[in-house]
């Protein structure tokens, strides 16, 4: 570390409310890791601090030590610490080429189809506030007017339980429904309230294809499968190799060759699963 460098950690831990030293970030970087399999680097330093500073001041304390003993006494508050660390940004219809293969070149032959297995089972791993999973529902809707005979289920898992409580609600700000067209938005949405800013409930046609599940993603998958479709987008970018690695090859247990996989616009298998071949722009197909 240069002189420079070390000038500007210094005033840093000057201006913080709290200290936060190379212990402290050490211990809970570690924690994260066996919590979630999410790798902190030194970058996320800042952000570390800066979303756990929020719990030290809801709780009274006076230092991440004395929020460290909180951890290793209070299993609670480690579901607090996994909701604080996890990003969620998400929006409806976020990377539309994915939903729109979805729609035309998966749901709609399948409706057209004579005959054949009506079963169609689709996971959202990582699914944040419910946009991923409603986006996929109204994709199903769309190509799948008249749904009598199907059985069709959306899995819906995130880690954060916060999140996951408010896609069960399934009402969102007027600002989060602003890049929906107007037919989606009267079709598949409803005034909620009557306050001064205006929100949006998703209609019961779409809650009833989905469940939402609080699920870690480095822990067991409980799920039997197959699953015909996976949706693991922006998630793998916080994991290590080996951990993508594992996650990929549970996954690929989960699907039959021909089965579908979607993930990020930054993301890819490359030297991290050959259980899948890429057959679109960040879709894959299971070997």
């Amino acid at each position: 570390m240069t002189r420079t460098s070390r000038l500007d950690t210094t005033l840093t831990q000057r201006l913080r409310e709290f200290a936060f030293g190379d212990e402290d970030f050490a211990a809970l970087r570690k924690l994260v890791r066996e919590l979630t399999g999410i790798s902190l680097t030194e970058q996320k330093r800042e952000l570390v601090y800066g979303r756990l500073s929020r719990r030290l001041r809801a709780l009274k304390l006076d230092s991440f030590g004395e929020y460290r003993q909180l951890l290793a006494a209070n299993g609670a508050e480690l579901v607090h610490l996994c909701n604080a660390i996890t990003t969620n940004l998400t929006a409806f219809f976020r990377e539309q080429h994915h939903f729109v293969h979805l729609r035309d070149h998966i749901l709609r032959p399948l409706a057209s189809a004579p005959g054949g297995a009506r079963r169609l089972r689709i996971w959202s791993a990582g699914c944040s506030t419910g946009e991923e999973p409603y986006s996929i529902a109204m994709s199903v809707l769309e190509a799948l007017p008249d749904l009598s005979g199907w059985d069709i289920r959306i899995l819906a898992t995130d880690l954060d339980s916060d999140v996951l409580e408010r896609a069960r609600r399934g009402i969102y700000p007027a600002e989060r429904v602003t890049g929906l067209d107007t037919t989606r938005l009267a079709r598949f949405f409803s005034a909620h309230g009557e306050s001064a800013t205006p929100s949006y409930e998703v209609v019961p046609e779409l809650r009833a294809l989905i469940s939402f599940r609080q699920l870690n993603l480095v822990h067991r998958l409980p799920m039997k499968g197959p699953l015909d479709i996976i949706f693991c987008r922006n998630t793998i970018i916080y994991f290590d190799k080996e951990t993508q690695r594992d996650l990929f090859g549970r996954m690929a247990q989960l699907q039959r060759p021909g089965d579908l996989l979607f993930v990020g616009h930054s993301e890819n298998l490359f030297k991290v699963s050959t259980d899948y071949t890429l057959v679109g722009r960040t879709i894959y197909r299971r070997n």
